[in-house]
């Protein structure tokens, strides 16, 4: 018996709950149903799931202990960024061997793509623009590295390029990088608008969603799985566990497979238009080579939403906004005086060899989780990979490698030093910048 006591929910306030339209949440499940497949967690990589399978004619059933988005979706800074992080070609090639490594490119290179097709497919409404990813280099060391790694990625299918000097300086918005590559690939998306998307169109396929409704425990009842929730239950031939950086002890061992770290974003209030025209003039997004990362977008009512990384408080508390916005005014003098109307935050899942996981503990179980940042493309890829699976392709014949499950080397050392570590890499950030 797998058991689990859920947190008790918050309600995440930010620029994407305010401005996305109103969706009445679901209903908690009051009654013992059955289903195909139960899908536990309504975020991106459960939504991905869900609709795949509801399209395909599978009955499916949604459970969140919040309800749509609630999490690091609804949270996120909702660019859709190509490319897996930290991991250049050649190591890549060492973790996957070179049947999965030639997928994993496959998969990670076209999954910004991917997204925008379900988009275009699905005729979701969520601000969704697909005009590049700069990816800009703070240091010499970051640039040489840059070079090589797009180098070699491009010997693989990127199409990403190198840009620099004035060029660079115009497309930034700023001069304080000494260059950047730009991934023709990626973009942005509302996220909450795009989370709603998902549910709606695998809703009007069947899918049943219930919100409020937290996994208390699962068990086998004969070749079935069985899900309870604090006033219900759902039975099925598979379930699929979805809950990313929110994991628990649900499924033995997987909140210890990865280490939750706190992305926090700010927002403006609507920029004067010669301000917002001198940042990002041609819709990029934007993000850096520090170790302490910013990234930065525009959006359609002339805001800028500015993310970096926080530091994570009991409960849902955050901290680094203060820092956040300096940084913000520092890398854009022209926002000096603006006004920030918004503050929000959630936690993201990095993974010990920084790939995601796909594991399947048991047969009819699976999770797939650990997106180490890019979990805006990287999760429609994933998403689809656990359809694939349930229903009924061949764990080799998948994109991604059906991997053990397994704990994160000095993982509570890696949490507990967060604060420490978030100060000294700000600091060798800043030694080296230029």
């Amino acid at each position: 018996m797998i058991q689990n006591t859920p947190p008790a929910p918050m309600v995440p306030q930010s620029l994407w709950q305010a401005t996305a339209p109103p969706d009445g949440p679901h209903a908690p499940l009051e009654d013992a149903i059955t289903a195909d497949v139960t899908i536990i967690g309504a975020g991106f990589t459960g939504l991905r799931t869900a609709l795949n399978l509801a399209a395909a004619g599978t009955k499916v059933v949604v459970l969140d202990a919040a309800d749509v988005a609630w999490g690091a979706s609804g949270r996120t800074g909702g660019q859709v960024n190509p490319l897996l992080p930290f991991n250049s070609p050649q190591r890549l090639h060492r973790l996957l061997g070179d049947t999965y490594f030639e997928r994993v490119t496959e998969a990670s290179l076209n999954s910004a793509d991917e997204l925008f097709e379900l988009v275009q497919t699905y005729q979701i409404e969520c601000q969704a623009r697909q005009n590049g990813w700069l990816r800009v280099n703070h240091s010499t060391k970051a640039h040489n590295a840059s070079l090589k790694d797009i180098e070699n990625w491009r010997a693989h299918g990127s199409t990403a390029e190198v840009v620099e000097g004035d060029e660079l300086n115009r497309l930034a918005g700023t001069k304080a990088y000494l260059s950047g590559v730009i991934a023709h690939k990626g973009g942005a998306v509302h996220p909450k608008m795009f989370a709603q998307g998902l549910a709606k169109a695998a809703s009007e396929r069947g899918a049943q969603f219930f919100g409020e409704s937290p996994v208390l425990s699962l068990t086998k009842n004969g070749q079935k799985w069985v899900a309870k929730t604090p006033t219900g239950s759902v039975q099925s031939d598979w379930v699929v566990v979805a809950t990313n950086a929110y994991s628990d002890d649900l499924l033995p061992g997987l909140s210890k497979s990865i280490v939750p770290l706190t992305p926090i974003q700010i927002a403006t209030a609507p920029l004067p238009e010669a301000v917002i025209n001198s940042i990002l003039p041609e819709g990029h997004t934007i993000s850096d080579s520090r170790r302490v990362i910013m990234y930065a977008r525009r959006e359609p009512d002339n805001r800028l939403v500015y993310g970096g990384l926080g530091r994570p408080g009991p409960g849902e508390t955050l901290s680094g906004f203060n820092w956040l916005r300096k940084d913000a005014e520092r890398i854009y003098p022209q926002l000096q005086g603006a006004e920030w109307s918004h503050q929000w935050g959630g936690r993201i899942a990095i993974t010990d060899d920084h790939l995601p996981h796909l594991h399947e503990p048991q047969p009819g179980l699976l999770a797939g989780l650990g997106y180490n940042g890019r979990g805006v493309a990287m999760s429609m890829v994933v998403g689809r990979v656990l359809s694939e699976r349930v229903l009924g392709a061949s764990p080799d014949a998948l994109s991604l490698p059906v991997s053990k499950i397994k704990t994160v080397p000095f993982r509570r050392s890696k949490m507990f030093g967060m604060g420490t570590a978030i100060w000294f890499m700000r600091l060798l950030d800043y030694l080296e910048t230029r």
